[in-house]
């Protein structure tokens, strides 16, 4: 790690979304901050005497130079080897954190595990991703100037009803990517976020209080949209017609091995060979929305991964013709193959609830069923791999029915 010099900070790039750092070589803890819109900020990471970290910000890049930060840098670094903290104000009181500086707070020590989120393990990553994304695309242009321990309750709501309404809604921009949507749903996530960002900041004593803990989300619409047995036999004659005129054949697996199993579309897209067990009949997890898991899976559904051709010795059942990670648009490729059958209002959850309704209508029972979709409560899963007759049969016979349902278009052909 080299020195800071202004041409080193010259070079650091904007990140797109979130902020970016570069550390001083020399200087323990003195580094430059980027945002995403290109302000650079000159900063210091410190332990106090209780053993707490702490980053304050020494200034601005342009007002300060790289050698003027590092003076100060210096003063402060001696002052906190006497004892003292720069981050607390005369009075004893801490400085009052806007909203955005607590935020980039958790992000880096979430980030680093040292935040303890579900069954007090390190956060996730794909939490955190979305996590961020929220901070940015929401929280920050609404509260990011105000002040952490000053909001209200009515504050946190009314950010709420500006997410919802599409306040901070934006469209498409060029090249890859989502597109920033308000709504209901993200506006609840939102406050869900904020809340709990707000929540492990006074635990960890970074701000007093939380004022707006008592803020009401608004109640989501619970998702029973299924497909109909006439559905699913249109979404097989739509595969067979993509398969026949150009499709990514990655995504049409995709999508067919969500429907014969119920797995997630992040579990689908993201399977490794390595964690089907083929003889055993299921998959085995190491990292799931609601922890590790074993999950059953059909035969159907076995042949159809062990059809999918190696690219690149990839890891991947499902690999990206573009990244080394794996195929991530099997999304998009519902929503053609919907318009194409006529359905409305399908999302990859859709798929995941019809196979759920589909063992129901075989008359599997809701404990059997929730330990097909990884649902159970922990320890029921793992109990049902051991009564292997039980839960193969249930897999075997739902993925079989909505596989006859699909493949019926190619019989009356």
């Amino acid at each position: 790690m080299s020195k800071l010099t202004k041409r080193s900070v010259d070079a650091l790039a904007a990140p797109r979304k979130g902020q970016a750092f570069k550390w001083d070589g020399e200087l323990r803890g003195f580094g430059v901050r980027v945002t995403a819109s290109g302000l650079k900020s000159f900063i210091l990471q410190y332990r106090n005497s209780e053993g707490r970290s702490r980053r304050i910000v020494i200034g601005r890049y342009g007002i300060l130079t790289v050698e003027q930060a590092r003076a100060k840098a210096k003063i402060q670094l001696g002052s906190i080897a006497d004892g003292k903290d720069p981050a607390v104000e005369k009075n004893g009181r801490k400085q009052a954190m806007k909203v955005e500086e607590v935020c980039d707070w958790y992000l880096s020590e979430a980030t680093a595990g040292r935040i303890l989120g579900r069954r007090n393990r390190p956060i996730k990553s794909s939490t955190l991703a979305m996590d961020s994304s929220r901070i940015e695309q929401h929280i920050k242009p609404l509260l990011g100037k105000r002040v952490a321990e000053t909001l209200k309750i009515a504050d946190i709501e009314a950010m709420q009803s500006d997410i919802a309404s599409g306040k901070t809604a934006k469209p498409r921009t060029p090249g890859r990517g989502g597109v920033t949507k308000g709504g209901a749903g993200v506006a609840s996530r939102s406050v869900a976020t904020l809340q709990s960002i707000l929540n492990h900041a006074v635990r960890l004593d970074i701000i007093a209080s939380n004022q707006g803990a008592g803020a009401r989300k608004i109640a989501g619409k619970k998702k029973e949209r299924r497909l109909s047995v006439a559905e699913i036999r249109k979404l097989g004659k739509a595969i067979q017609y993509g398969k026949q005129h150009g499709e990514h054949s990655t995504a049409l697996a995709i999508v067919e091995l969500m429907l014969l199993t119920g797995y997630r579309i992040s579990e689908v897209q993201g399977l490794q060979r390595d964690w089907l067990h083929s003889e055993g009949g299921y998959v085995h997890f190491p990292d799931t929305k609601t922890d590790g898991q074993i999950r059953a899976i059909g035969p159907t559904a076995i042949k159809l991964v062990e059809r999918q051709a190696v690219f690149n010795s990839s890891p991947y059942v499902f690999p990206s013709g573009i990244t080394n990670g794996h195929f991530t648009a099997g999304k998009a490729c519902l929503a053609r193959l919907c318009h194409f059958a006529g359905i409305e209002g399908v999302t990859p959850h859709t798929l995941r609830h019809t196979f759920g309704s589909v063992a129901g209508d075989l008359g599997f029972s809701e404990l059997t069923i929730r330990a097909l979709l990884g649902h159970a409560a922990r320890g029921v899963t793992q109990g049902y791999v051991h009564i292997d007759e039980a839960l193969k049969l249930a897999v075997t016979r739902t993925s079989d029915e909505i596989s006859e349902l699909l493949n019926e278009s190619i019989m009356d052909a």
